[in-house]
C-alpha cells in the first residue's frame, strides 16, 4: 500500500456490565475510563476517523464531549454481555458505508478498558498491518507466570486459571 491508508478507530463501549456496572464511565484518574482511549487515539496520526459504537446515550454524549464520533447508536440486540465483537465492527461497517459511502482500509479495535495504550502504539501497529500485508495485527504481553500458577476468584473460591489432570496430580507450586 503505497498511500496512507484509511484507518477506522472503533472503541465499543456498551452502557451495561454485570461486573462493573457502567464502567465505561467510572472514573480513573479523574476522567471516565472511556476517555483514555479517546484521548490515545485522537492523538494517533495514524487513525482517519475515531467512532465510539454505543447503546448508551450517556456514554455517546461522553464521548462526543471528548472528541469522538458517535454516529450512531448500537441496536441492544448487539450490546449484551455475551455479544462479540464481530457484530459490533459488521454493524458499524454497514451503517457507516450505508449513510456516508465510507469504507476504511483497516479497523483498530479500541477497547475502553485498555486504557494505558498510547498514540504511538497505534501508529506502530497500524503501520505494520500495513507495512505486511497482515490480514490482522494483534498486540499482546508477555505474562511473567505460565498459566499453570495463576488462579481466578471465583465468588470467595480460589480456583486454578488452567485446570488439568496433570496440575491437580503435580500440586499448584510446581
Amino acid at each position: 500500500m503505497t498511500e496512507r491508508p484509511r484507518a477506522l478507530g472503533i472503541i465499543p463501549a456498551r452502557g451495561g456490565s454485570k461486573s462493573v456496572p457502567r464502567k465505561n464511565l467510572r472514573p480513573l484518574l479523574g476522567r471516565p475510563l472511556i476517555v483514555w482511549s479517546i484521548l490515545s487515539a485522537k492523538r494517533a496520526k495514524s487513525l482517519d476517523r475515531i467512532i465510539v459504537s454505543t447503546d448508551d446515550r450517556e456514554i455517546a454524549e461522553v464521548a462526543r464531549h471528548h472528541g469522538a464520533e458517535v454516529p450512531f447508536l448500537r441496536p441492544a440486540e448487539i450490546a449484551a454481555d455475551d455479544t462479540p465483537d464481530l457484530p459490533v465492527f459488521q454493524h458499524a461497517l454497514k451503517t457507516l458505508r450505508d449513510a456516508e459511502g465510507y469504507v476504511p482500509d483497516a479497523i483498530v479495535h479500541l477497547r475502553p478498558t485498555q486504557p494505558l495504550r498510547t498514540a504511538e502504539e497505534i501508529d506502530r501497529t497500524v503501520e505494520l498491518w500495513a507495512r505486511t500485508g497482515a490480514d490482522c495485527v494483534k498486540s499482546v504481553v508477555p505474562v511473567s507466570e505460565h498459566p499453570f500458577k495463576m488462579y481466578r476468584v471465583r465468588g470467595d473460591r480460589l480456583l486454578a486459571y488452567w485446570d488439568s489432570e496433570e496440575r491437580r496430580r503435580r500440586g499448584p507450586d510446581v
